[in-house]
Order: structure tokens, then C-alpha cells, then sequence
């Protein structure tokens, strides 16, 4: 098994290897990413959960997310770092926060979801296909479209 991502918590606490390549990482501004990032948005990288080796207990939090769906938040729960999410409506897919990367340039966000929501100070990127909501195709279409 190669590693494509590998990444871990402030602290080192918690340590994760990923032997999927991404092919899609995408920022978004919705109101539970920039309560959760402390910022204007979190960028996720979605991959298969079968390819993630996870080290190190996580804590975790659900919640209904402006979509409606179910989403779980896990964290380090020594010093509070975000590892990744899941959501009821992907099952099987793990959402690594990008902030948890070893390498931060191992990944290129392409889409930037919830733009309507993002403050007028936080810049948006120039080249990502933007949505001012959530993308009208259900996640999974999106997400396997970006694929191609």
C-alpha cells in the first residue's frame, strides 16, 4: 500500500495515512466549517474511509449541518486539532480537514462550496468552481464528476 496523504494533530496524539489518491479538495463557508475552523471556511479532502489507517483515539461531534444532513466532526481530544468529518448523506467517505496534512500542498482545492456565506474579507480563489450554496447534484454526484 503506497501512501498518497498522511497527517496528524497538533500534539501528535492522533496520526492518519491515506492510501487513495485525491482527485477533489474543496473549501466551504457554511456556518458549522467556519464555527469548527475558527475561520472563514474549512477545505476537506473527501476519500474513501477503507483507505484511511487512523492512529490515536478521536473525539468526536454530530450535528445537523446547513445541508440537514448528519455530520461528525473528529478530533484530536488532547489538543482539540480537527482530523476529519463524515456525513450521514456519504457513507463510506471520510472528509480529512486539510489543516491536519503533513503536506499542505499535496492537495489543490477545485470547488468552493457555501460562498454566499464566506465574509467579505476572506478571498475565495480565483480558478475554483464556485457555488453560492451547496452544488445542485446530489454530493456524490459532484464529488464523483470532479473525479471524472
Amino acid at each position: 500500500m503506497s501512501i498518497e496523504l498522511s497527517g496528524n494533530c497538533l500534539c501528535g496524539a492522533v496520526h492518519y495515512e491515506c492510501s487513495e489518491k485525491p482527485t477533489l479538495a474543496a473549501h466551504c463557508a457554511c456556518v458549522d466549517c467556519r464555527k469548527s475552523s475558527g475561520t472563514s471556511h474549512c477545505t476537506h479532502v473527501p476519500v474513501g474511509a477503507g483507505s484511511v489507517a487512523l492512529e490515536g483515539k478521536t473525539i468526536s461531534y454530530s450535528h445537523a449541518a446547513d445541508s440537514d444532513n448528519q455530520v461528525t466532526r473528529h478530533f484530536c481530544g488532547t489538543c482539540g486539532s480537527a482530523i476529519y468529518s463524515t456525513n450521514d448523506a456519504m457513507p463510506g467517505m471520510m472528509f480529512l480537514r486539510a489543516s491536519s496534512l503533513e503536506d499542505l500542498d499535496a492537495i489543490s482545492p477545485s470547488m468552493f462550496v457555501y460562498a454566499s456565506r464566506a465574509p467579505k474579507w476572506a478571498g475565495i480563489g480565483e480558478g475554483l468552481v464556485t457555488f453560492e450554496e451547496m452544488p445542485p447534484a446530489p454530493p456524490q454526484d459532484v464529488i464523483a464528476k470532479a473525479r471524472g
